[in-house]
């Protein structure tokens, strides 16, 4: 059994481990030279420890709620997309759509659309129905509106 070092007389007691490294590394001062800690030195710093990490956390919050914003955009446009795709899909065409190829799109007076492979210019002044758009029709059957 380890005996324990006699305290001096008025000491107070430690119910944990004394620090065994050097002066400069103690977690409370051991010079009577050294600084007097104040607890409100302390709040002080707790509180200005409890600012910075709310800074940063509130930094790092709006970058995650502005990358929510871009995804949710996207996510829009990617949904706009599809619907369009699916509009061109469904309109009349008398032939088979080949993918990479350009397709012309028009409006009869009873508001049906179709495609065609003759452009406006194509037609030239006998343009049978109102012209909308231009398609190309991609490998993944998705449409590029050509200007």
């Amino acid at each position: 059994m380890k005996k324990q070092p006699e305290q001096q007389e008025g000491a107070i007691k430690h119910s944990g481990p004394n620090h065994q490294g050097s002066n400069s590394t103690s977690p409370y001062p051991v010079s009577r030279l050294a600084p007097n800690f104040e607890l409100v030195d302390l709040a002080r710093q707790i509180s200005e420890a409890d600012s910075k990490i709310n800074i940063r956390v509130n930094a790092k919050l709006k970058v995650i709620a502005d990358q929510i914003k871009h995804l949710q955009a996207e996510a829009q446009s990617v949904m706009e997309a599809a619907q369009r795709d699916q509009e061109l899909h469904q309109a009349d065409c008398n032939f088979t759509r080949i993918p990479g190829r350009i397709y012309h799109l028009y409006r009869k007076p009873d508001g049906t659309t179709y495609f065609s492979m003759l452009s406006p210019q194509d037609w030239g002044k006998q343009c049978p129905h109102e012209f909308i758009a231009s398609y190309r029709l991609e490998n993944d059957m998705s449409w590029t509106l050509m200007d």
